[in-house]
């Protein structure tokens, strides 16, 4: 819980017996209400239920969109299937707000069950993300993401498209027993997936001992306790009151603790195992300045800021369009990934074909202004770990191996104005690919020299 023990390492006695506490606390006010109804006061306020209900549905919307940049960025399906979640209540909530009496339109019974209806929904999706998927698994998720999102989106407009039009089954209002009865049947499969999903990530805690996933637990745990709350909450009375809170306060606590995350790698203690450190095949591209020392020395700061942000301001989106994930830029230098998320069998080719639009390119632009230094460029390929680094002071998702050093020497050793690939990267070309074998090449750090080629053109 916030505030609770560290940000990373194994929580405090105290911390977990404050989730517990947090937990239990409204089923035992539930079990007096129900015993004593005379306590379970009635409050007629329109108006907080309204941003009651609007304030969580907001907050699940925060959760949604960013939690799906972030699935999108590393192609998480974890991350993807938990926003689905967020969207669902999102969704479904901003429906229920609508049907608040007095403050927009009155009761309808399909604004009425949205609530339930859409937190059933995203108990689901909490369930499934709960599951460690496989490599085969997670890319058919990632690869079927934009579907799941527009078809949940389209039942949500649907659902409210027949609530306002009252069609069958949402044409009446509900009675009580007929409200009690939906509740009853939703409560139940709510309290599954999301009892499903808080067990789930408490295993996950128990391997990753942070405060972010031990939250995520609580959170969905909350969350079923509110599903049972609502099976038997009073309309308009404390018990139903506490079931809107409760809900808010889920919603919330994921917010609050995501935001105390480095903003990097927000979402990061989530990641499926292969998405916090895996093994993949990759090219790596790096690019470098031949007498960017000097030229600093020479020209004005302004000047020397100009002729950067002129390089970088092309060269870095032509890395995007031709497939690469610009990893970093450092001073002059440029590190390019193609097939970071393991989706590009053909990265080799990628790599080699933007290496030589990127000195294209680049020399278009040092034409126009001969006293500006120029490129080299070194590419390789092969195996690398591209994972998390750091801790929560600083995340950071990164490539690591020999061939990601490699691929910098290469770089190093590269003429101005040329493309120095490394034998890994020519393995993967067309046997018609135009290069010139560079034999014996000495590399700093290599006890042997290296196997590299000067590329030239490609078919």
């Amino acid at each position: 819980m916030p505030g609770d023990g560290p940000a990373h390492g194994q929580l405090g006695r105290g911390a977990v017996i404050a989730a517990v506490a947090a937990v239990t606390a409204p089923l035992l006010l539930l079990t007096v209400l129900r015993l004593w109804p005379a306590l379970d006061l009635r409050w007629d306020n329109q108006p907080a239920h309204f941003w009651i209900v609007l304030a969580a549905s907001a907050v699940a919307t925060a959760l949604g969109y960013t939690v799906t940049v972030a699935a999108r960025r590393r192609r998480d399906a974890r991350l993807m299937v938990i926003s689905l979640a967020f969207i669902s209540g999102a969704g479904f909530l901003g429906l229920h707000a609508l049907a608040t009496p007095g403050v927009l339109m009155g009761p309808n019974a399909g604004f009425e069950l949205a609530t339930p209806v859409g937190l059933v929904v995203g108990s689901v999706f909490v369930a499934f993300s709960a599951v460690e998927f496989r490599p085969e698994t997670a890319q058919r998720i990632m690869a079927r993401s934009t579907v799941l999102l527009r078809a949940l989106v389209t039942a949500i407009v649907a659902w409210g498209v027949v609530s306002v039009a009252e069609l069958p089954p949402l044409d009446e209002p509900l009675t009580d027993d007929s409200l009690l009865g939906w509740q009853l049947g939703l409560s139940g499969i709510g309290v599954l997936g999301y009892g499903a999903g808080s067990i789930g990530y408490l295993r996950l805690y128990r391997r990753r001992p942070t405060r972010f996933v031990f939250s995520v637990a609580v959170a969905f745990a909350l969350l079923a306790v509110t599903m049972i709350v609502i099976a038997f909450a009073a309309s308009w009375r404390i018990s139903w009151w506490e079931w809107h809170v409760l809900m808010l306060v889920a919603f919330g606590l994921i917010g609050v603790v995501a935001r105390q995350q480095w903003h990097e790698e927000r979402f990061s203690d989530l990641y499926l195992e292969q998405t916090l450190a895996g093994t993949t095949e990759a090219s790596i591209l790096f690019a470098d300045l031949q007498g960017f020392t000097s030229y600093s020395e020479a020209a004005r700061p302004e000047q020397v800021q100009g002729m950067l942000r002129t390089y970088f301001s092309r060269l870095v989106p032509l890395m995007g369009e031709l497939g690469g994930e610009v990893h970093q830029l450092i001073g002059d230098a440029m590190m390019v990934v193609f097939n970071k998320q393991g989706d590009q069998p053909d990265h080799a080719m990628l790599a080699a074909r933007a290496a030589l639009a990127f000195q294209e390119e680049a020399a278009a632009l040092a034409d126009a202004n001969p006293e500006w230094p120029r490129f080299r460029v070194g590419v390789n390929s092969g195996e690398v770990v591209a994972g998390v680094v750091g801790d929560h002071g600083h995340r950071k998702h990164d490539v690591i191996g020999d061939t990601v050093n490699l691929a910098a020497r290469l770089e190093a050793s590269a003429p101005v104005g040329e493309v120095v690939i490394g034998e890994g990267t020519r393995s993967q070309l067309p046997d018609d690919a135009h290069v010139e074998e560079l034999h014996g090449l000495a590399v700093k750090g290599k006890t042997e020299p290296v196997t590299a080629f000067l590329l030239r053109d490609l078919p």
